[in-house]
């Protein structure tokens, strides 16, 4: 019987492998990050919040600082009550007790809670990471040493201690995004430690340690890279925290201060007229409870993604 077919030589499948391209475990994790429909939504959601916390001022006609006296309290135009804001232009979710648009403070509180939230993430993200990378490395005394000062540091009461650099360095903007970050920066050191022992004796490390590369380039350039993977899980997790830090500083009075708002500045003024103006608290809430569960199903997406376990 004569075959019908003819396999390829061996110079067929050699071509064949050099075209063959291999795919790095980030590009694996991005591919799993997009099937993740929960994660991709809440993406969308918190990209289309902040494009509209950037454009605030160009989405209304008053600013948020623009008080009118003749409309105190009045619900939004779409809003089954008799008070509502149909004679006073489009005040989309109505006006707070001095006459402002809360739909317009609404996005400008986003700004400064985003903002908070990813910048005092940020200011925890540089001394986490490099303290702990450096604790784990090193080890010995130093690690000890290192550790137990942010022992002594868990043992302090964290929102005490915000609110005592806030008190003693007066209520500065800019302080409020470097105080959160600066105690919020515990738990990622002790994660980035635990990583950082995990891998210092795996075969790539001994290399570079014999190739004469210095312990600060070990740490930059192998360390570091090594264990993003969780930091950037963690991170999803912080901003969520710091949020609701920032918020419950501003709900006491020690956050931002007026005319500028945050989310927790306008739930704080919310509570307070509850049973007889609703919206005042309820958009506000929404829109934090719809930012923090976004990132927590980021969080979830990137935990999966990133799980060696499951490639």
């Amino acid at each position: 019987m004569i075959a019908t077919g003819m396999t390829d030589g061996p110079s067929e499948l050699m071509r064949k492998a050099q075209n063959v391209q291999g795919r790095s475990l980030w590009t694996d994790a991005a591919r799993r990050m997009l099937r993740n429909r929960a994660a991709i939504v809440s993406a969308i959601v918190l990209t289309i919040i902040t494009v509209l916390a950037i454009f605030a001022p160009l989405l209304s006609p008053y600013a948020y600082n623009h008080q009118d006296y003749d409309l105190i309290n009045c619900a939004p135009n779409w809003w089954s009550d008799p008070n509502a804001c149909n004679a006073g232009g489009s005040h989309w979710f109505g006006t707070d007790a001095l006459g402002r648009d809360l739909f317009v403070r609404l996005l400008f509180g986003a700004r400064v809670s985003l903002g908070v939230g990813f910048i005092a993430t940020l200011v925890s993200l540089v001394i986490g990471v490099l303290y702990g990378a450096v604790a784990g490395y090193i080890g010995g005394r130093i690690d000890t040493l290192m550790m137990r000062f942010v022992d002594v540091l868990y043992a302090l009461p964290f929102i005490f201690f915000v609110i005592i650099l806030i008190v003693v360095f007066d209520r500065n903007f800019f302080l409020l995004f470097v105080a959160i970050g600066a105690v919020e920066w515990l738990t990622m050191a002790r994660i980035v430690r635990g990583q950082t022992l995990s891998i210092k004796q795996k075969e790539f490390i001994e290399a570079a340690r014999a190739g004469g590369v210095s312990t600060a380039g070990i740490i930059v350039r192998h360390i570091i890279p090594n264990v993003l993977g969780p930091v950037v899980v963690y991170v999803t997790l912080t901003i969520p925290a710091v949020i609701l830090a920032e918020s419950f500083l501003s709900f006491l009075g020690l956050g931002v201060q007026e005319p500028l708002t945050s989310w927790g500045v306008l739930i704080a003024d919310g509570t307070g007229d509850i049973e007889n103006h609703t919206w005042l608290l309820l958009f506000p809430s929404a829109f934090m409870a719809v930012t923090l569960f976004c990132f927590n199903f980021i969080g979830d997406g990137l935990r999966d993604a990133l799980d060696p376990k499951d490639r």
